[in-house]
């Protein structure tokens, strides 16, 4: 079965929390342009959003959230090299700042070095200041699913759901794994499972919606992904809905 975007790699989430840590602590000037800079990479201007963290580093160089913020823009544009350095320079100004590994590593697998990818990660996992473990455990399960390593894909999607049960993507990962393995069944299951857990998550009614209608189960994907459409009618979701809904049998 397909495995959607929306499910794989898992590093912008971490913007909110940029925007909390970073205000209080920075120069007028470089708040400004860090702001700027989120908001441009919110509504999908990645080239914007380089210029605008660029303009905060020339205010801060040492400030490591401004050099995660230009990783994160570097790598909405694929400009992967660069990304790299942002998030090593954000790293080496702050060992302490787990979160980045997490963005390290994505950039590094995406860029073909997948074992120092997967060892960041792996970092990030023991790391005891970690706190999204279970986005860790995610990204080392989503390297090995690419790999088409699935029982060590498994193994890291329900570590990540042992870490946090109501963290949607570690119900994807486990389903779209056994979905993999030639066990739709029990991963149409996983998915209810996660659903019951988390009843308001458009991205899992989605998969859920998607798996049903690959098997066949066309009424009861109509239902859901008319639900996804609803609730998410301009987001990727909602697309990603009405795209498989125009797709039905006549």
């Amino acid at each position: 079965m397909r495995r959607t975007g929306s499910s794989r790699w898992r590093v912008a989430g971490s913007l909110v929390a940029l925007v909390l840590t970073v205000t209080p602590a920075t120069a007028q000037e470089g708040e400004v342009s860090f702001n700027a800079g989120l908001g441009h990479l919110r509504d999908g201007r990645a080239d914007l959003a380089i210029e605008a963290f660029e303009d905060a580093i020339d205010e801060d160089g040492e400030n490591p959230y401004f050099h995660k913020g230009l990783g994160l823009a570097y790598m909405r544009a694929n400009r992967l090299k660069d990304a790299i350095k942002s998030f090593e320079k954000a790293i080496d100004l702050n060992p302490y700042y787990v979160d980045v590994r997490n963005d390290l590593g994505t950039a590094l697998v995406l860029s073909g070095k997948r074992e120092e990818g997967k060892a960041e990660f792996l970092k990030a996992f023991n790391d005891a200041q970690n706190p999204t473990p279970e986005i860790s455990a995610h990204n080392l399960g989503q390297a090995f699913f690419e790999e088409q390593n699935y029982q060590q894909a498994l193994s890291w999607f329900r570590t990540s759901a042992q870490r946090n049960e109501r963290y949607p993507g570690s119900h994807i990962g486990i389903a779209h794994t056994l979905f993999a393995m030639g066990q739709t069944e029990q991963g149409i299951a996983q998915l209810e499972l996660g659903l019951e857990q988390l009843p308001k998550e458009t991205e899992l009614l989605l998969a859920l919606g998607e798996a049903c209608y690959e098997v066949g189960r066309f009424g009861e994907a109509r239902q859901k992904l008319e639900a996804v459409a609803a609730s998410d009618p301009a987001g990727p979701f909602g697309r990603r809905a009405l795209e498989l809904l125009g797709k039905f049998p006549k």
